[in-house]
């Protein structure tokens, strides 16, 4: 993977952990990287990390956000049992299906805690039991400690999130437990690097939102005080999978989805692919008939109304410790971005309102 800039990067942010309002560890990491393209970096109070990168010229300017939400998904300890178990909830969506014997980190006042996740064996269940997954109730954490020193270091709402390396594969793909949406920062850092070979008369706010895996708070937040524009959502779609369907997931190295749906703008999603297309840039078309996820959903709502897109990269094994992606759709992703930015002028903010 020699020669991507921003991959050490990636494989820190994905190691760090930063589950829904706690995020603390990887907005610092985040800042240090922004801060080599943007100025005047500030948090909100919410605890969205905001910079800016000026556009051209005197005047009024376009303001373009891009945003990628720094939150993973984590646990929550919900009950301290007898014998020093913890019993979790979720804040976020992890399938209980992948849990079972992963390692986790406890974060706690005193420092984290490395436990493991077990249930009852299965030489003790009734045979009907056998075919079916465990729910998340049945589900407990053994950090390996008497009750007693459990409970004087563990307290109720303590987080946990998964303790997972980050691992290199073949044909420049990464796995770890938080490309999701980790790479979504990385992209736009990509972006930013590649932006500073182009002009632009654009003011770009480069953000990494909080809460989005609990209900998109830090972008309902952000998209209503920096009041954009044009506000692009990156995050990460389904990858490719044995079995599924044909609309189901997109393929690893096809290049970025760009979502197309009645809640992202039209005119730029149709930008967007016409850049793509100009450029030789690959990219795919994700159908997104409802309202879509992200932090996207929020910031077309903001204000009088934001002119938003939805794009990412695919991932494979979405919400599991190993989701899997292609560094080459970031860069992709990021060239996209780029060439999108230094295209908008006064004339598109303004065509933005013409139906």
């Amino acid at each position: 993977m020699a020669g991507y800039k921003h991959l050490e990067t990636l494989r820190e942010l994905v190691t760090l952990h930063g589950g829904p309002g706690f995020e603390h560890q990887v907005r610092d990491r985040i800042r240090a990287a922004f801060s080599e393209y943007t100025t005047d970096l500030r948090v909100d109070t919410l605890g969205n990390l905001i910079g800016v990168v000026a556009g051209e010229g005197e005047g009024s300017r376009p303001r373009i956000l891009l945003s990628a939400h720094m939150d993973e998904i984590a646990l929550v300890v919900s009950r301290i049992e007898e014998g020093g178990f913890l019993r979790v909830a979720q804040t976020g969506g992890f399938d209980p299906r992948t849990l079972v014997g992963q390692e986790v980190y406890v974060h706690t006042r005193e420092g984290r805690y490395l436990g493991i996740v077990g249930s009852k064996p299965p030489h003790l269940t009734a045979p009907e039991e056998r075919t079916k997954a465990a729910p998340l109730e049945e589900l407990f954490i053994d950090i390996a400690r008497p009750e007693s020193s459990v409970r004087k270091l563990v307290q109720i709402g303590d987080r946990v999130t998964l303790a997972r390396d980050v691992y290199s594969l073949q044909n420049d793909r990464l796995a770890g437990k938080s490309l999701d949406n980790r790479t979504s920062v990385a992209i736009i850092l990509e972006t930013l690097e590649v932006l500073k070979k182009l002009r632009h008369t654009a003011d770009v706010y480069a953000v990494a939102s909080v809460q989005e895996e609990v209900g998109v708070r830090g972008a309902a937040t952000v998209g209503y005080g920096v009041d954009p524009d044009i506000a692009i959502a990156i995050d990460v779609t389904f990858g490719d999978f044995p079995g599924q369907a044909a609309d189901e997931g997109f393929e690893l190295d096809g290049g970025p989805a760009i979502s197309y749906g009645p809640n992202l703008h039209m005119k730029v999603f149709r930008h967007l692919t016409a850049i793509a297309d100009r450029e030789g840039i690959p990219y795919q078309v994700e159908l997104s008939q409802g309202p879509v996820g992200a932090d996207a959903r929020a910031f077309q709502i903001a204000r009088a109304g934001i002119a938003t897109a939805l794009v990412g990269i695919p991932l494979r094994y979405m919400h599991t410790s190993v989701e899997t992606g292609a560094y080459r759709d970031i860069v992709a992703c990021g060239r996209l971005l780029a060439q999108y930015i230094a295209d908008v002028d006064a004339a598109t903010v303004e065509d933005l309102s013409c139906y």
